[in-house]
């Protein structure tokens, strides 16, 4: 299976990170993009490179500053003195996997930057639209304990992220195998395991996923029932039902299953929805999140059984 292989290569470099890698899967077949959220050292940039190559695509990296321009990521449009032409000179955005690193250290302009090409796979220079390869995905990372220097990302591009994984600490047996294997230069350079036709394959494929009424009504239930917990000021989107939707059908099709099951649902709940829950301040004080909220709507909400 596409998965496996995948994850398998990608263990050539990093160790641990195997179901982050089954989420960032999902979300590339599924037209989505993952935000990352973890401190630094825990080899985020080492594993967006990793799953790039795998799958033999082009990978790009941003490093966000407060000073960097709109311009420096999308391009620009420059005039050519030995053709007395204007010509568009591409920004790094052209690629098909584009890790933002920090994406908070950017202005709010700057990061807006980002939202034509998250949500209609394209970028305007000078007014002229510019399609974006296909496949493509935003993995950007946020350091969660940087207050200094950094911009809080505005509601509306959180949303467009399709998922949020948060990278912590290895455990202690990942964290060992990858000092014995640092130690012994065992980390090696990961080769293309997917072909560009089979990972079209599994994008057509996705659209092709079945799902029943069933299942569409416990999508919804549990979306709107994010709208009424006490806790939260503000509920799963519109848009977070259709991430919902989305990213239950890549994962149905990653399994090797034609069809949609609840499990599929439950399983992507937490990282599809959590992010884009705003909770009542009194609630973040104590130490509840978005996931705990979706784990409590989770058990609210009646299961399909047909």
């Amino acid at each position: 299976m596409i998965l496996e292989r995948i994850k398998g290569e990608v263990e050539k470099a990093v160790v641990g990170m195997g179901d982050i890698v089954d989420l960032m899967t999902v979300s590339l077949v599924a037209g989505g993009h993952v935000l990352i959220e973890g401190v630094p050292g825990l080899a985020k940039t080492t594993l967006s490179k990793s799953f790039a190559r795998t799958l033999g695509l082009r990978f790009s990296r941003i490093q966000m500053t407060p000073d960097i321009l709109p311009a420096d990521i999308i391009g620009h449009s420059f005039y050519d003195m030995r053709t007395g032409e204007f010509r568009v000179k591409k920004g790094p955005v052209f690629a098909n996997v584009l890790l933002v690193d920090e994406i908070n250290r950017a202005s709010p302009k700057t990061q807006s930057a980002l939202l034509e090409a998250m949500e209609e796979g394209q970028v305007t220079i000078e007014g002229i639209p510019l399609k974006l390869p296909e496949p493509f995905i935003v993995l950007a990372t946020r350091n969660p304990v940087e207050l200094e220097g950094v911009y809080e990302l505005p509601s509306a591009q959180v949303d467009r992220f399709m998922m949020k994984v948060d990278i912590g600490y290895l455990p202690e047996d990942a964290e060992k195998e990858m000092l014995k294997r640092k130690n012994l230069g065992q980390f090696s350079r990961v080769e293309t395991v997917v072909s560009r036709e089979e990972l079209n394959d599994a994008v057509s494929g996705v659209k092709r996923v079945h799902v029943s009424d069933a299942v569409i009504d416990y999508i919804y239930d549990v979306v709107k029932e994010t709208r009424f917990d006490e806790r939260v000021v503000l509920g799963a989107s519109p848009r977070a039902a259709e991430h919902l939707l989305y990213a239950s059908k890549a994962k149905a099709y990653l399994s090797g299953r034609g069809y949609v099951i609840p499990d599929d649902v439950k399983m992507l709940a937490a990282p599809v929805l959590a992010h884009r829950l705003i909770l009542k301040p009194e609630y973040s004080v104590d130490g509840i999140t978005g996931r705990d909220v979706i784990a409590d709507v989770l058990d609210r909400v009646e299961v399909p059984t047909e």
